[in-house]
């Protein structure tokens, strides 16, 4: 096991109708001002932004909004954002949405004291150094954002989308009622909990040993994930499928299942640049990458009992002890039989990507200092476009 430091400073606020303490909760973090930041219109027909807005009313905290946060969130309604949150002199941005709506306040929580363009802090022109807190009230199952130190943001103009990993991207507050999530249409409860599995796996694929703790807790997250799916994708409105959704989603992305090893988030970087050039929900890009990648490893042969532990452990395969490689294949097979029973597509086609897009899509993946993506094993040029290609069938 790793070496490792462990801080998550969010307060979590869990369970039926918490919502309603949001007022209450943001008192007592020394608020005065909120920029509520959201996405459409549903949070205000579900009367959802009404509710938060008078717990902040009861409290006397005063409140300015801003929506129209989209899957895959704006660098231009970030700038809107900054603006808007300078010249009202707020000191909190509340969040009330899923990842989309966090990660544009994240955004904006940064930019607001950085003098310079926030783009800085994504491309790694400037270093973070101060932010306005951030909170939220989560509707949505699936990145994580409500206690992650990471934001991911897409520039219009450049098709770039860029993530930020930084401690200063972690809510200070996260109010969490699954109730919350029961409205979600299938699809996006599908992508929400593709996207779950895939946090834990990136952590689960490591090339450590003797991590038996974090390896059991990254399993029974993948476990829970793919039996509460089930659930609710046939039972939408069942409140113990719908919270353990949400509770894998917050510890698969917090690095709770990840302290003590070095894991794999070369698919994510991978599959932004699909949902960059085709505007694709992001759990379902990860439905068409993740496996690819993992067939990739099987093609190089690298690390192949991770691969076959993977699926004894989470399939229930029978260990081919003779044949490793066998197990490891039936293992990816069962994974990709659970997306597309949830209805996630596991093809580039069925995404509407383009072959011919391969090439472009290859370069515009973004690298470490030392040219390649990854850590379970160093992905080049040739290794990402065979990733592509597997997943292009």
């Amino acid at each position: 096991m790793l070496n490792f430091t462990f801080c998550v400073p969010t307060k979590f606020v869990f369970g039926h109708g918490v919502e309603k303490e949001t007022g209450r909760e943001l008192k007592a973090l020394g608020a005065k001002k909120v920029l509520i930041h959201y996405g459409g219109g549903s949070v205000i027909r579900s009367g959802l932004m009404q509710t938060v807005t008078d717990a902040l009313d009861a409290e006397g905290i005063a409140h300015v909004s801003l929506g129209g946060v989209k899957p895959n969130p704006r660098a231009s309604l970030v700038y809107e954002g900054i603006e808007l949150g300078r010249r009202e002199g707020v000191d909190f941005i509340l969040a009330v949405g899923g990842g989309s709506a966090l990660d544009s306040a994240k955004a904006i929580a940064l930019g607001i004291p950085y003098e310079g363009d926030f783009w800085d802090l994504w491309t790694g022109k400037a270093a973070p150094a101060a932010r306005i807190p951030v909170g939220t009230v989560l509707t949505l199952a699936a990145t994580g954002s409500e206690s992650s130190n990471s934001a991911v943001i897409t520039r219009e103009d450049t098709r770039e989308k860029v993530g930020l990993n930084h401690q200063l991207n972690r809510p200070v507050l996260a109010i969490m009622d699954p109730e919350l999530t029961m409205t979600l249409p299938p699809y996006q409860t599908a992508c929400g909990a593709t996207d779950i599995m895939a946090h834990a796996m990136e952590r689960y694929f490591t090339n450590e040993t003797e991590v038996d703790v974090t390896d059991r807790l990254c399993e029974a997250v993948i476990s829970t994930v793919i039996r509460a799916a089930r659930i609710a994708m046939k039972d939408p409105r069942n409140y113990e499928a719908r919270a353990n959704l949400m509770w894998a989603g917050t510890i698969a992305h917090n690095d709770t299942v990840g302290v003590g090893r070095l894991g794999d988030f070369a698919s994510h970087r991978i599959e932004h640049e699909l949902s960059a050039m085709y505007d694709v929900a992001h759990g379902a890009g990860l439905a068409v990458i993740f496996p690819a990648w993992m067939r990739y490893h099987l093609e190089t042969g690298h690390n192949i009992m991770r691969l076959a532990q993977f699926a004894v452990r989470i399939w229930h395969c029978e260990m081919n002890f003779e044949n490793p490689a066998e197990t490891a294949l039936r293992g990816i097979e069962a994974y990709e039989g659970f997306l597309k029973e949830i209805g996630m597509p596991i093809t580039m086609k069925e995404l509407g990507a383009r072959t011919e897009d391969i090439p472009e899509l290859t370069r515009r993946v973004r690298r470490s200092p030392d040219g390649t993506v990854g850590q379970f094993q160093k992905l080049d040029d040739a290794a990402i476009e065979r990733i592509f290609r597997i997943a292009d069938r």
